[in-house]
């Protein structure tokens, strides 16, 4: 019995412990703004018709998307996909770039692992 009281700060400092570094999991996990996830979400949606079971799937994807890339990598990868698509010599560098086709390929990745898992 008299083992015991010495146990118990320890385990509770341990506790504590594991549950800090799961918050910082979470953070580090969810940094993705609530308004980049719905986008993306919606737009899955659009594109794989608009039902419950959809939902899961599209919110499934964003989740290991961000899981896979930083935030700031997607927003590159986003922006690299709309602006390429202007056509002419405004949109030419983001076609040919090499930095732009690495941030694509990022993001293809990610979302084909998405949909390996997801779908």
């Amino acid at each position: 019995m008299t083992r015991a009281g010495p146990v118990r700060p320890i385990v509770a400092a341990l506790i504590v412990f594991a549950a800090t570094a799961a918050i910082a999991r979470a953070e580090e996990v969810n940094d993705y703004p609530t308004a980049a996830r719905a986008e993306y979400v919606f737009g899955c949606l659009k594109a794989n018709g608009e039902t419950r079971h959809a939902i899961e799937q599209c919110s499934c994807s964003i989740d290991v998307v961000a899981s896979l890339i930083p935030y700031d990598r997607y927003v590159t990868a986003e922006t690299v996909l709309s602006l390429s698509q202007v056509r002419g010599d405004m949109g030419s560098p983001f076609r040919t770039s090499e930095q732009a086709a690495n941030a694509l390929n990022d993001l293809r990745r990610a979302q084909a692992e998405a949909e390996v898992r997801c779908f």
